[in-house]
């Protein structure tokens, strides 16, 4: 990327910082380097520059940038944006860590697709990073009781982000939905930290079964496209399930999975999908765009 040339500021966004200056520190930086971006996307494609002006060059904060983005693509006839943008600016003032969680969710599609060499691509156009943060939200209208909102973004977020999230789903940090179109998670399921999910999958129950009925998805786990994971089991750290398989039962930690029904493949490889930790680069740069 031009520009890089002056220096690199190595931060760990995949767990949170050990102190607050080192939080305000990695906030800032971020929140620099998409500026930075969007002024040279501005020079290089001027016909969006409302795009870039009015999602993230005149917003005040990253947070109030995302939450006016994500509440520009989710607004219609019957919630307005400024509906939603207060919303938004609710749960992150009575639960801070949901702007942590983007943080580290914008770090975690950086670092693991390699189709994205941008913080303004996750940012601005990818809908699986944007269906994160919608449930977000929604999780938090759930847990608050405003369970007809929740239940309408839920909605919302399947007709334009083509995924559909139960509310009450609880989902950790650092993750990443790669492409997300057709994705299904059904109310019990739990994703932990560090998990990459491709599009096609589903998160389900079997049907036979009633109260926790839905998988527990845990660490550096990744599962792969079309992938169905079926009932109340658990999917091991740093586990591997191969595309279009169907599972059925538990999947160890450190263990891949493929096929119809998955069967073990591979035993104790090296778990990369949990342990890239988002090492991401935020660095000086020459800001004299």
């Amino acid at each position: 990327m031009a520009g890089t040339s002056l220096g690199r500021l190595s931060l760990v966004a995949g767990k949170a910082p050990r102190s607050q200056r080192a939080q305000n520190k990695f906030a800032d930086a971020l929140w620099t380097r998409l500026r930075f971006e969007a002024k040279e996307a501005y020079l290089k494609a001027p016909m969006l520059a409302p795009l870039f002006v009015n999602s993230i060059l005149n917003q005040p904060s990253f947070e109030a940038a995302i939450f006016h983005r994500i509440a520009t693509r989710l607004n219609n006839d019957i919630v307005g944006l400024g509906v939603l943008v207060d919303a938004f600016n609710r749960a992150s003032e009575d639960e801070p860590v949901i702007v942590d969680a983007l943080r580290a969710d914008i770090a975690a599609v950086v670092d693991r697709d390699p189709a994205c060499e941008r913080f303004i691509e996750p940012f601005l156009y990818f809908k699986g990073f944007h269906a994160i943060q919608t449930h977000r939200l929604a999780h938090w209208l759930w847990n608050s009781g405003d369970r007809d909102f929740a239940l309408y973004l839920q909605s919302r977020s399947s007709d334009v982000f083509q995924t559909d999230i139960h509310p009450a789903v609880r989902m950790g940090r650092c993750i990443f939905l790669d492409h997300a179109t057709g994705l299904v998670v059904g109310e019990t399921t739990v994703i932990e930290d560090h998990v990459s999910i491709l599009q096609g999958v589903t998160l389900g129950g079997t049907g036979k079964e009633s109260g926790d009925r839905h998988p527990k998805v845990r660490k550096g786990a990744m599962i792969g496209a079309g992938a169905k994971v079926l009932g109340n089991i658990e999917v091991g750290e740093n586990a591997r399930i191969a595309a279009g398989s169907v599972v059925l039962r538990a999947v160890a930690a450190n263990t891949t999975v493929a096929g119809v029904p998955a069967r073990v493949v591979k035993t104790n490889h090296d778990g990369e999908a949990g342990e890239a930790l988002e090492q991401v680069l935020i660095g000086a740069f020459d800001y004299s765009i």
